[in-house]
């Protein structure tokens, strides 16, 4: 696998990093993750698209981009491969023709499902996608537990527009799935939140997919507000800060779930990712220190998963709520995942609206909030 990394930023291109014997007019695959303004450019898209004339061009909008030990943002950072022992397919849809986020995900999965399929990365519109459908979807036909992976597109803190796409200008709704197939590649993937619970274990009682209406029988925006004190006037953006804990029945671990919006007249709130009904919840705080840690453990699960130290090239994926809690020591939970893998990977990646990734190998995907979520790749 032969890499190159550029970045437009500040209204020019440079490079980040480049493999010895780089091809630009053989790279397959390329990545594009960038501030929303940027990536739906026609002329940076046009630009893109002239560099690699033959590759598949993935695109998404962020909450800020990945590139190396730097977080960055209103820029696009652009990750080219050229793979040398693997073949990828790519494909797109859009939630508009399928009804639902769970038949977009099984769409995808039956196109991409065929002999030799390795491992899958999606790209996600975050908006318009309940991340928990679309990761069910993939789930559903997917007998031998590919390993799924990738993440929801982002708008930085204002959660109005998200945009992915497929060669051409991204959009709202889309959903693009890259497969990669063959023997001689090695896929990774870990996650790890780093928030603390706190607080009782509390029960949902009265829910619909992603929208919490009662917990303990109780009016579940109303029992939220009791544990946010002060943070309670500063709602829905406070609640980035105290996203819950998941733990549903006969489930192998906890998912972390962020509220997006409010509803003062009925009382509820819509979150990211789904709730069932008797599901257990706990209310959770972050601190600087465990999140780093968290990124860290992240890293070291992927080693184990994949059985390797320092793939070429990592894909982080986290959430845009921890970017708001580390603010200016941002960058440090990167660095933290650069020290595990050493100088030798390159990262990239973005700030998302929701991260997709198995619990463990051989296991289902699963929506993750609040969570950094690694992917590696390596050729052997």
């Amino acid at each position: 696998m032969k890499i190159s990394q550029t970045q437009y930023i500040e209204n020019q291109w440079s490079n980040i990093s480049l493999t010895k014997g780089f091809e630009p007019a053989k790279a397959q695959l390329v990545l594009a993750f960038g501030s929303g303004h940027l990536v739906t450019d026609p002329e940076l898209f046009g630009y893109i698209r002239g560099l690699y004339p033959a590759a598949s061009i993935v695109s998404a909008s962020t909450a800020g981009e990945i590139a190396g030990e730097t977080v960055c943002d209103n820029s696009i950072v652009v990750t080219a491969l050229e793979l040398e022992a693997t073949t990828i397919r790519c494909c797109s849809t859009n939630i508009n023709e399928h009804g639902c986020s769970y038949s977009t995900g099984r769409h995808l999965m039956k196109e991409l499902s065929s002999a030799g399929l390795s491992a899958i990365f999606i790209i996600s519109d975050g908006n318009f996608i309940n991340g928990s459908e679309l990761a069910s979807g993939f789930a559903e036909n997917n007998p031998g537990k590919i390993p799924v992976t990738g993440g929801l597109a982002g708008d930085g803190p204002r959660f109005s527009h998200t945009f992915a796409g497929l060669d051409q200008l991204p959009g709202e709704g889309n959903v693009v799935a890259v497969g990669f197939y063959g023997t001689r590649i090695r896929v990774g993937h870990g996650s790890f939140s780093g928030w603390d619970e706190f607080g009782p274990e509390r029960t949902i009682t009265r829910s619909d997919k992603n929208t919490v209406y009662e917990i303990d029988d109780k009016l579940a925006l109303d029992l939220y507000k009791e544990y946010l004190g002060p943070y309670k006037d500063e709602l829905p953006g406070s609640a980035l800060l105290f996203p819950l804990s998941l733990k549903e029945p006969g489930s192998g671990g906890l998912l972390v779930r962020t509220i997006l919006s409010i509803d003062e007249n009925e009382g509820s709130m819509r979150f990211a990712g789904n709730l069932p009904q008797g599901s257990k919840v706990r209310l959770m705080k972050g601190s600087f220190d465990r999140l780093i840690e968290g990124s860290s453990t992240a890293a070291k699960n992927t080693i184990l998963c994949a059985d390797e130290i320092g793939p070429e090239l990592a894909i982080l994926v986290s959430c845009v709520g921890r970017k708001l809690i580390l603010q200016d020591r941002t960058d440090e939970e990167v660095q933290a995942v650069q020290q595990i893998f050493g100088e030798q990977t390159c990262l990239a990646g973005f700030y998302s609206y929701g991260e997709i990734s198995p619990f463990n190998p051989a296991s289902h995907c699963e929506l993750h909030n609040q969570t950094m979520t690694i992917t590696t790749f390596s050729e052997f």
